[in-house]
């Protein structure tokens, strides 16, 4: 595998462990730090991935492996997509052309990537509470490691962050680092604030607060009420003048805001945080894309980025989804639409900007967002939550009874359905289909159109109830569009399945939906050479299953029938359309699933991500010429 050439980057070349960070004289880490923010902002346009973020806290990691000790102590980024930096000091960096790719290095952090992993973290939230764990059982283990959660304001929208703060003990050797670059968390702001927090985190402050307090608890009788008063009184004047923040109110330790782009001054903070002991809250305050002048100014638009040379000039289907809902929004004033933190992503910043009163931003909190939106259909409104299909997962509960148990009419918008090749294991969209299955009343649709979005829209609001529509990452499949839309499709279209021969007499059928019917197309084809006709039912739809097995049914021809889906197995589409043909009548024993059988799929180089799922159009024709031969 190709290793990169730093020979260009005067300290990063040396740097091969925080060992050899922590070598470097003082002086130079600033310099390290702009080499840092150089390469990143090469290598990240290079292969993709998440640039803003992690050119904000080149500072706040290299003090931290300045201060403490990986992988004794513990890191714990929050989310780890801004973990970049942190791989670039733990001796990663020689394999980092291979970031993202098959094979390579993940986007997130990894614990069976290396030891300095020390917990994985590919959705938001988390740290703290997986903190508080390791901080935990390291003092039940009379360990002297410390444990420093790095949480990005964003985190701090969502619930499972107060949950953990409000389980943290205040005796653990845990430091959490708030990291804002966007959103205000404290009133302890300005010039005054700011200094009094230098006071704190100096030498000199650390020492004579350490000698005033032994010295007046040494003094007899009078020492320790003293001592306790002077505390009392330090408290009730510091809650009179800056008005205690929540950390404070929690019994946590707070120091900050601080200038997160300073390294000496983190440095020494950090230091103060650690030599204190007990749980402390350091709030840091960075610049989101520093030093690169186009994520300076878009901070929002370089938050993710795509591969050099791969740049999309066709709209994806989260745009498609944007302008068919402004499209409805304009026919039916009472559709919302509401998202968890991801207009950009989901496709919704157009609305928002067409209507501001009708847009709901939650934060990352997909749970509050499926429930607020019951509440909104309990109202009399016509609610469409917007979702990566990988943190819809986060909201089951909610989905299941806040909305269907009470048959309230919702529309789940679930973006990114399918796997995810780039950001791996933690993004793959694989499981909404299984765990909606599952739910009474909830009907699926599947479109692999742009226009096909604008149909299933329509669709979800003539039949009420809850509604999920799932669609991919990326462009639209043109084979795909040629082989089932010969005569094109209409947004007013109602969903169904669609047929497409290889040649007549077909000898077996596959059924399926998505994306993944590209693969079945390929592998149609390569049987056709064989002599091997195949007939592809690609259904716009899928539950309830019992109305599409009854399309189904009579479409089905040949000797054997396939069913092949992007998806984990177990629950999912092939297990309940075959339980549904049967109660049918109409589905011989002949018959086999492709799915996935492991949702947490990583490829090697050189595979695809369907290869390693063993969906891809090889297992396909494979498994159709297995089930033909146990026909003869």
């Amino acid at each position: 595998m190709a290793t990169e050439n730093f020979e260009a980057y005067e300290l990063l070349q040396k740097i091969d462990s925080p060992s050899d960070l922590k070598a470097l004289p003082t002086a130079d880490l600033p310099l390290l730090a702009a080499e840092i923010r150089q390469y990143l902002s090469y290598r990240v346009r290079e292969n993709g991935g998440h640039l803003s973020s992690n050119l904000g806290v080149v500072e706040l990691t290299v003090a931290i492996h300045r201060v403490f000790s990986t992988p004794h102590d513990h890191v714990i980024f929050d989310v780890g997509h801004q973990s970049y930096v942190h791989k670039l000091l733990t001796g990663r960096k020689e394999q980092f052309d291979t970031l993202r790719k098959a094979g390579g290095l993940s986007g997130f952090t990894k614990r069976e990537e290396s030891e300095h992993d020390a917990f994985g973290a590919g959705h938001s939230s988390t740290a703290i509470s997986a903190a508080i764990g390791m901080a935990t059982a390291d003092a039940l283990s009379r360990s002297d490691a410390y444990t420093v959660a790095v949480v990005g304001d964003g985190a701090l929208t969502g619930g499972l962050a107060y949950e953990g703060l409000n389980n943290c003990r205040s005796d653990l050797r845990l430091i959490i680092v708030i990291n804002e670059n966007e959103m205000s968390i404290s009133p302890n702001t300005g010039g005054l604030s700011e200094h009094l927090s230098r006071i704190r985190s100096s030498k000199k402050y650390i020492k004579a607060k350490a000698f005033t307090s032994r010295t007046l608890r040494s003094l007899p009788l009078v020492g320790k009420p003293l001592h306790a008063l002077l505390r009392w009184v330090k408290k009730h004047v510091k809650r009179l003048v800056y008005q205690e923040n929540l950390f404070e109110q929690m019994g946590l330790r707070y120091c900050g805001p601080l200038n997160g782009n300073d390294i000496e001054g983190l440095i020494a903070s950090l230091s103060y945080a650690k030599q204190c002991g007990g749980s402390t809250v350091l709030h840091v305050k960075t610049q989101k894309g520093m030093g690169d002048s186009e994520a300076e100014a878009n901070p929002d638009l370089y938050h993710g980025v795509s591969p050099k040379g791969r740049e999309n000039t066709a709209p994806t289907f989260s745009e498609h989804f944007g302008k068919a809902i402004c499209r409805m929004a304009q026919e039916d004033g009472d559709l919302l639409a509401i998202t968890a933190a991801m207009s950009h992503g989901t496709g919704l910043e157009p609305f928002r900007m067409a209507y501001p009163t009708r847009f709901f931003d939650v934060g990352i909190a997909e749970g509050h967002a499926v429930t607020f939106a019951a509440g909104l259909a309990a109202g009399g409104k016509l609610p469409v939550v917007a979702l990566y299909s990988t943190f819809l997962q986060r909201a089951y509960d909610h989905i299941l009874h806040d909305a269907a148990l009470q048959r309230l009419p919702l529309i789940l918008a679930i973006d990114r359905a399918g796997f995810s090749a780039a950001d791996g294991a933690t993004h793959h969209g694989v499981y909404d289909v299984s765990l909606l299955s599952g739910i009474a009343g909830v009907c699926m649709f599947a479109p692999v159109t742009g226009v096909g979005i604008a149909a299933a829209l329509n669709a979800a609001r003539k039949r009420g109830g809850v509604c999920a529509i799932r669609y991919p990452s990326g462009v639209e499949d043109q084979a795909l569009v040629e082989a089932f839309y010969p005569t094109g499709v209409s947004e007013h279209d109602v969903p169904r399945v669609r047929v497409w021969d290889s040649g007549s007499a077909p000898r077996a059928t596959v059924v399926t939906h998505g994306r993944i019917a590209g693969e079945a197309l390929a592998a149609a084809r390569t049987l056709l050479e064989e002599g091997i006709a195949v007939r592809i039912l690609l259904c716009e739809y899928l539950a309830p299953y019992e109305e599409l097995a009854a399309e189904v049914a009579p479409l089905l021809a040949g000797e054997a029938t396939l069913f092949l889906e992007e998806e984990i197995r177990s629950g999912g589409f092939g297990e309940n359309l075959a339980s549904a043909l049967k109660n049918h009548g109409t589905l011989h024993e002949n018959y086999a699933i492709i799915a996935a059988e492991n949702g947490f799929v990583t490829p090697t180089s050189g595979q695809t991500v369907w290869q390693a799922a063993g969906v891809d159009a090889g297992a396909l024709c494979r498994t159709l010429r297995d089930l033909l031969k146990n026909k003869q």
